[in-house]
C-alpha cells in the first residue's frame, strides 16, 4: 500500500455526510489514525450532529452541498484532503419512490458534480464512492460480487447505479483515484429512525418498557445481509490505501430475514416476537428486493477485511441503546 502523503504533513480527509450513521463512524476511526477531518455540511438552520456531537470539537467543518459544484469546488479548496469520502445520499429507500427526482439529483448527479469539482482541484486526491447492494436489486445470481449485473428496484438503487458507473468512468477516462464500495446492509445504534433495524430495536424497548404492545411491519420474508457500520469504515479506508483504485463488495456473506431479526431482537428481552409483531400491506415496497447476499472474497483477498461484529451482538447493542435512552423501567 502506498501513502498518498509523502510530505509529512498530517494526512487530511473530506467526509461529506459526516452527520449521518457511517460518517461519524468514519470520523472517529480517522481521528484515531491522526487524520485532519473536514466534514462537509449543508447550509441549515439547525444542523443535526446528535451522531459527532462528541467529536465536534475535533472536526473542522466546511460549507458544501452536493446540489451546488460551486460550493463543493470551495470545499476542495479549503480542506486540500488527500481522501475524500463520499457518504451523502437520499438513502431511504422507500423515500426514492415519493422523491425519485430529489433522489437522482443528490444521489446521481450530486456525484459527478463531486467528481468534477474533485478533478478541478484536488486530481491527486484519492476519493471514495458509496455505492449499495440495492443496485443489484432483483439479483440473477447469488451470492453477488463486484461482476453481478445490476437490476436495481427503486430509484435509490438506479440513482446508485448511475453514480457508481460515473466513478468508474472518471477512474477510466480522467486517471483519477476513485474507488466504490458495494456495501451491503450495515447497521448499528446510529442507524437511521426510518430503517427496519431500527425500529424493531425501538419497538422492543418500548414494548419491555410498557409503552407500546406491538410493532407493524410489511415483508418479514426479505432477506438482508446485515453487519455493523464499524466494521464496514474500515473498508472504506482500505480502499483508499491500495496502490491501485478499484471497487469492492463489502458484506458478511450470510442473510437473516426480517422475521429472524425481530426473533433475535425480541430475544434480548425474553419475548417471543410473534406475540408482538403484525404486517400490514401497507408497508411493502411497489417493487421488493428478496434476497441480497455478499461475496466479500475480494475484500478479504485484496483488503484483507473481515467483519468482527456478529449479526447477534449488532441487534443486541441497538435493543440496548433504545433501552438506555428510555432509562430504567
Amino acid at each position: 500500500m502506498s501513502d498518498p502523503t509523502a510530505s509529512g504533513e498530517r494526512r487530511r480527509a473530506l467526509v461529506t455526510g459526516i452527520t449521518g450513521q457511517d460518517g461519524s463512524y468514519l470520523a472517529e476511526f480517522l481521528l484515531e489514525r491522526g487524520y485532519e477531518v473536514y466534514g462537509l455540511l449543508r447550509r441549515s438552520s439547525s444542523p443535526s450532529l446528535d451522531r459527532i456531537e462528541h467529536l465536534v470539537e475535533r472536526i473542522h467543518f466546511v460549507g458544501g452541498d452536493l446540489l451546488d459544484q460551486s460550493s463543493l469546488v470551495r470545499a476542495i479548496q479549503e480542506s486540500r484532503p488527500c481522501e475524500i469520502y463520499n457518504l451523502a445520499a437520499q438513502s431511504f429507500v422507500p423515500t426514492s419512490f415519493a422523491e425519485p427526482v430529489h433522489t437522482a439529483e443528490v444521489n446521481a448527479v450530486g456525484v459527478v458534480r463531486l467528481l468534477e469539482a474533485m478533478r478541478q482541484v484536488a486530481p491527486e486526491a484519492r476519493m471514495y464512492q458509496a455505492s449499495t447492494s440495492e443496485m443489484f436489486g432483483k439479483v440473477r445470481t447469488s451470492p453477488q460480487n463486484e461482476k453481478t449485473a445490476f437490476h436495481p428496484r427503486s430509484p435509490y438503487g438506479v440513482s446508485k447505479v448511475y453514480a457508481h458507473w460515473a466513478t468508474v468512468n472518471h477512474r477510466e477516462a480522467f486517471d483519477l483515484f476513485t474507488c466504490s464500495g458495494i456495501l451491503f446492509n450495515h447497521e448499528s445504534p446510529r442507524r437511521g429512525e426510518e430503517f427496519v433495524t431500527q425500529k424493531v430495536a425501538r419497538s422492543v424497548a418500548r414494548i419491555e418498557r410498557g409503552l407500546d404492545s406491538e410493532v407493524t411491519l410489511g415483508n418479514l420474508d426479505a432477506r438482508r445481509d446485515w453487519g455493523h457500520a464499524a466494521d464496514y469504515v474500515r473498508a472504506m479506508w482500505a480502499m483508499l490505501q491500495e496502490d491501485e483504485p478499484d471497487d469492492f463488495v463489502i458484506a458478511t456473506g450470510t442473510t437473516r430475514t426480517v422475521a429472524e431479526l425481530c426473533e433475535v431482537a425480541f430475544g434480548c428481552v425474553g419475548r417471543d416476537w410473534r406475540d408482538h409483531v403484525r404486517t400490514d400491506p401497507a408497508f411493502l415496497r411497489p417493487a421488493e428486493v428478496e434476497l441480497l447476499v455478499g461475496d466479500a472474497t475480494k475484500s478479504r483477498e485484496v483488503l484483507g477485511w473481515e467483519p468482527e461484529i456478529s449479526f447477534e451482538e449488532l441487534v443486541e447493542e441497538m435493543v440496548a441503546a433504545h433501552l438506555a435512552a428510555l432509562g430504567e423501567a
